[in-house]
This record gives C-alpha cells, structure tokens and sequence, in this order.
C-alpha cells in the first residue's frame, strides 16, 4: 500500500511541474510575443513621426514660397484680396486636415490586439479543457 501512496505522489509532482512547465511556456511565449508588438509599434511610430515631420517641413515651405508667389504676381492690383485667399485658404485646409487626423486617431486599432486575441484564446483553451 505504501508503494502505491509513494506513486501517486511521484505521479502527482511529476504532473504537478507539467503543469506548471506548460503555463510558464504559455506565459512566456505571451510575454515575448508582447515584446515584439511593442518593439513593432515604436518602430511604426518613430518611422511615422519622421516621415511626416519630413513632409510637413517640405510642403510648408512650398506652400508659403506658392503664397508669396501670388502675392508678389498680385501686388499692383489685388494685393488685399490675394493675402485674405491666401489666409481663408490655409486656414479651411488647415481645419480639414486637423478634423481628419482627429477622425483617423479616434479610429485607430487597439494596441496589443494580436497578444490580447491570443490570451483570449488561451483563456478559452484552458477553460474548455477543465
């Protein structure tokens, strides 16, 4: 009988540190899976930030060089009417461009939607299987 307690112990432990070993590794790989989201999305955004600082820098000096430009061709005879354009104009794109990076923000996916979908996934697994 004393043998038989001693193997279940064993076989207990033994399915004990399994157990254990297996919800480690899932942790784990959740973990390192978190990580690379996380390394992918600052990678995203310091990309996305340079490029449209680059782009923002550029068409802001063109667009005031083309502002100038119809300002000094209108000088003589509608300089007025020529600088208030020029200013309802940048300003209505301005407005536009403003509500639709506020639209396009508000719209943006969730952060960690891949990791929290495959935690979710796990919790269903491990659910089902009990």
């Amino acid at each position: 009988m004393t043998e038989d307690n001693g193997a279940s112990e064993t076989g207990l432990f033994t399915t004990l540190k399994a157990l254990t070993s297996g919800v480690l590794a899932i942790i784990q790989t959740r973990l390192e899976l978190l990580s690379t989201d996380i390394a992918e999305e600052r990678e995203h955004l310091l990309t996305l930030l340079v490029l449209a600082l680059v782009a923002l820098f550029c068409i802001g000096i063109g667009v005031m060089l083309l502002a100038l430009l119809i300002v000094i061709a209108l000088w003589e005879s509608q300089r007025l009417l020529a600088l208030g354009g020029m200013i309802a104009f940048f300003l209505i794109v301005g407005g536009v461009v403003g509500w639709l990076a506020l639209q396009k923000l508000r719209k943006q996916p969730r952060l960690f939607d891949a990791s929290i979908s495959e935690l979710m996934k796990d919790r269903q697994d491990l659910t089902s299987g009990s």
